[in-house]
Order: C-alpha cells, then structure tokens, then sequence
C-alpha cells in the first residue's frame, strides 16, 4: 500500500472543491469589521439642537459620548446618560442625551466612552434616543461636571448634562419625598407666596428653583433620600438633569449631605403675657372611622397622639381648632379626654357650638377653667355666607380683669373651583372662591360691630394669604394682624403648598386689645416636615412613625401672649 504523500492541507481541498467556492471566502470565515469602527453619524449637540425639541425627531442617529450616569435598572430610569467631551461652540446646545437602553440590552458604566445608535426622539418633552439600537463600548474617557447657578436663565441649554451647584441651595419642597423620591431646592432662601407678602416675584421663584429626584421610576421607594425639613441647606450638589412630567428633574450622581439649617424647636418660642391663646387647624380630627380622617383605628390613635402632643406642647389657656368632625362634641370632646388623660383631669373643657352649620367639619375651642372664665354664652351666625360659622365666645381671667372675645374661623377653602362666576379663579394669585371669602371677612366685622364685641380677636383658618383681599378687607375694617408686627418676615409662615410657603393661619386683634398684645409666635411643627412622617400608614415606612407633635397636622399653630389689666 503506498503511503500518502504530505500534500497541504489547502492543496487537497483544492482538488474536490470546485474554483468558483474558493475565489470567495465563506461569510462565516471573513472577519467583519469592528462595531467601534462604524463612527458617529451626528453630535450629541446636533440631536439635541438650539431649541426645546430636536430637530432630528424620528432620525436614527449614532452619537459618541462618554458615559456620566447610569440608571439602567427596570427600577430606576432604564437608561443611562452620556455627554460629548468635546463641546460646541453653540451655547444653546446641550451636550448630554439620555439613552432608553436597559441593562438587559447592554450594560455600561459611568466612564465608558460609547458609540449608540438609536431614534432621536422627544418623549413627554425630554430629548432622548428611543428605542437604543446599538450601544457599543469603545475604551473610557471623563468628562467634568459643568458649574451651574440658581436662578436659571432656561435649563434646557444643558438638559442630560452633568452639572454641579457650587452655592447653597435650601430645601423648598417636600411633598412627594416618601411617594416619589423628590425634593425641591431653590437659591437665595426658601420660596414663598406671591401673595403672602411683598417683593415677591413668581417668575423669580420659577428661576430660583430645582427639582431633585431619586433617578428612579418607584413609587414609595424602599430606599429613600435623607428625610430633610423645609429650611435645611445643601451644597455641591452634582447630577445629570433629566426631565419628565413637565419639569426638569436632577438625577443626583453623588449623595448630598444636607445641613439642617432649620432644627425642630420642641415648644414654641416663649410669648409674654398673662393669657396665652392659640389657633390650630387639626387636619380632619374625626371620630367617625373611614371618613376623612383616619382610615383605621390604628391610625386613628396615631392621629390623636400626636395632636395630643401639639396641644401640650403649646399649653395654650385657649385653643381655637379647626377641621374637627362636625358630630355634636363627640370629636371635640374626645380630643379634650385624651389631653386631659396627659396633662390632669379638668385641665381643660370644651365649648358647645350653638350652630356648627351643616358642613363635615365644624370650628372649636378649649380653655383652661383654671384661667379663664367664659363671659356668656357662645354665640355664632346663621348667615348663609358661613360654610363653617364661626364661634364666639367672651373670657375673662378668672382673677377678673379685661374681657377679650375670640372669634374662631375656618373660611371658605381655595379648592374645587367653579367654572365661572366671582369666585372662579380669577388669574390673580388668590385662587378660587376669593370673592365668598371676602364676603365672609366682611360679615365678621359685622358681627363684630353689630354684637358690640369687647376686644376681638379673629383668629382662624382664613384660607388667605397675607396680602390677599380677605386679609386686607379685615385689616381695613380696623383689625391688626399680630403675626405680622410680631413674627420676623423669614418666620412668617403656616403653611407649605406647591414648595411656596406663606400664612394662611391669622391673628387679628382690634384697636383696645392691640394694646394689650405682647407677643406672638408661630410654632414651626407642620409645614416644615414631609407628609411621610405623619400619622398614616398606608404608604409610610413604620420605622419613622413617632408619637410626637412633628407633622400632627399640615397647618403650623400660631401662639398670642396677651397682657390683661384688672382683676387680682
């Protein structure tokens, strides 16, 4: 048998298979060319354009950046953001896009210089590519958080970029920290309302502010950010600026630390006087399980713990309470047991209202029989214009000495607006049902020239802020606001809505008791702290649940020292 010769390996296949089949080589064999190698079609600049939307939208595209946050995860933002390092020379185009590419799609890391391909795309008002065809990682690189400062000149110039904020930025808003992660910073101090005061500029306030997210899709997230107050500072925050649900929105890429500015004072600031008297909207105190207060009786007792705790913590010799469940003096006098269970039996007593009107909700007062000696009977009004009439009610220190009369409010409320008519929202800052309100001042002074009230005092829920027309109409009518010749401007406040603060709790004296005023304070227990510390549980975490004052209501009591002569 001859043995077979040493012919190539190449030089056999050769002899069987036919010329056409090796002139070409087999697709699997060739070597294709690599995906870094395909450049970038565009600049990030280019998809994001000189405007608010890209004028590329529906293009694909294929961008180089190098990667300054990832947010891939399902639970976050699934997508990361990458930045050109070599800006343009345009200003008003941004250098940043977001990239809507999961990490099950390809997974990178803040650092990677990549090369993407996908769909310019305007999603709810934010620039991003969706749907990601191709993302490739071709080597590293960095790029250098930008500085930026509050008020913005327009933050769509440096949308999807990596910004820095060299100044103190003050937390303004807090309402959606438990729910959705999110917090609102602004420069230049806290924000307030227009229409609380002067000098005030809602354009300016706009300008001045930034939303900080959790740069996560979750609701009442297990993680959640530091739980800060309104008032308390930060600085060198840095993130990338994403946008959704008609705001901007900084995705924080390192944690901020937070200095509280603004700490928790345990009783409010010391008033002078021989008659202290408070006003303290309850936030719905309801007896009746389910109904607009608590939900259950576990927080039903939650609830009562912590008014019970703000109550003591004022000491106040009479209280005007608003949002009490208008069912006789069964909320009323429930309130009153459990201070009384704390603080001695008899300590103090509650008033009957002559005619709670027929809304959910009734006005209130509690004293000390102790100190005070009720001069007469309560009286109130059956005027229509009343949603929740007011009570009145005459005291006199029990050692004898000057009668003052408490008037106690909670006018009519800036919700549910009608469609037209006076009352709709007129445009001008005072929301609706302005025109009811005004009306209901005027009726107050009324009453009190028509019943020849000794030394009133209004006091209440007004629903006005402090340069509104309610406010006004009463300060015309001869009445002094005692917070506002009291309280410090930067203090000024009772209530927190939409990251604005302002007061919407009043004190109103006329001219005889003006004089008798010695002090006033507002006690900052409420308006300052996120809603997740208070008393329910269907989203808050049960860890954070204390059975404090902090967060009893969403309105802040207010406290007048008053100095009465007479008696022994």
């Amino acid at each position: 048998m001859r043995a077979l010769s040493r012919v190539p390996l190449m030089a056999l296949i050769a002899a069987v298979l036919p010329i056409s089949l090796l002139a070409a080589p087999s697709p699997a064999l060739a070597d294709p060319a690599a995906p870094c190698d395909t450049p970038a079609s565009h600049r990030v600049a280019q998809v994001q354009g000189g405007g608010d939307a890209t004028p590329l939208a529906g293009q694909t595209v294929r961008v180089e950046g190098v990667v300054t946050a990832d947010f891939q995860r399902t639970d976050q933002l699934s997508g990361f953001f990458l930045q050109d390092p070599q800006p343009d020379a345009d200003p008003a185009t941004s250098e940043g896009l977001f990239a809507f590419a999961r990490e099950s799609f390809k997974d990178v890391k803040v650092g990677d210089r990549v090369l993407v391909t996908g769909r310019a795309t305007e999603f709810n008002g934010w620039t991003e590519l969706s749907p990601v065809t191709a993302v490739d990682v071709c080597g590293t690189g960095s790029v250098a958080a930008q500085p930026y400062k509050l008020p913005s000149a327009g933050l769509e110039p440096v949308e999807n970029m990596l910004l820095t904020f060299p100044q103190v930025l003050t937390v303004s808003e807090h309402y959606n920290l438990g729910r959705f992660g999110e917090v609102v910073l602004s420069s230049q101090g806290r924000l307030f309302q227009p229409t609380d005061r002067p000098g005030v500029d809602p354009a300016l306030n706009k300008r001045r502010s930034l939303l900080v997210d959790d740069g996560s899709s979750r609701e009442n997230p297990a993680t959640l950010p530091p739980i800060v107050r309104t008032g308390d500072v930060a600085f060198g925050i840095t993130g990338v600026l994403g946008y959704g649900f008609g705001a901007y929105r900084l995705q924080p890429t390192k944690p901020i630390g937070y200095h509280n500015a603004n700490p928790r004072l345990p009783k409010p600031f010391p008033v002078i006087g021989n008659v202290k008297v408070a006003s303290f909207n309850t936030l719905n105190w309801f007896t009746t399980i389910g109904s607009r207060g608590a939900t259950t009786v576990a927080e039903q007792q939650r609830q009562l713990a912590k008014l019970v705790a703000a109550l003591k913590g004022l000491n106040a010799d009479a209280v005007g309470l608003m949002e009490v469940e208008n069912n006789g003096q069964t909320a009323l006098q429930a309130l009153v047991d459990a201070v009384n269970a704390e603080v001695g039996a008899g300590t103090y007593a509650a008033l009957t209202h002559p005619y709670p009107g027929t809304d959910a909700i009734q006005v209130g007062v509690i004293y000390k029989p102790a100190k005070l000696t009720p001069v007469g009977a309560a009286t109130s009004s059956q005027d229509a214009v009343f949603s929740r009439p007011p009570l009145i009610q005459t005291f006199r220190r029990t050692a004898g000495g000057q009668p003052f009369t408490m008037l106690v409010n909670h006018l009519k409320s800036k919700g549910t607006c009608p469609a037209d008519g006076p009352d709709a929202d007129q445009g001008d800052g005072q929301s609706c049902w302005n025109a009811t309100r005004v009306a209901q001042a005027k009726a107050l002074l009324g009453l009190i020239e028509d019943q020849d009230l000794p030394s009133p005092l209004v006091l209440g829920d007004l629903n006005a802020y402090g340069a509104e027309d309610p406010i006004d109409t009463l300060e015309a009518g001869g009445l002094t606001s005692v917070t506002k010749r009291f309280v410090p401007a930067p203090l000024r406040y009772s209530y927190l809505f939409d990251g604005l603060a302002g007061e919407l709790d009043h004190a109103l004296v006329g001219r005889q008791l003006l004089k008798r005023v010695t002090s006033a304070t507002i006690w900052h227990i409420n308006s300052d702290e996120p809603r997740i510390l208070d008393y329910n549980t269907e989203f808050n975490p049960p860890g954070l649940y204390q059975p404090d004052a902090y967060r009893s209501s969403d309105h802040d009591p207010l406290v007048v020292g008053l100095t009465l002569p007479g008696g022994r």
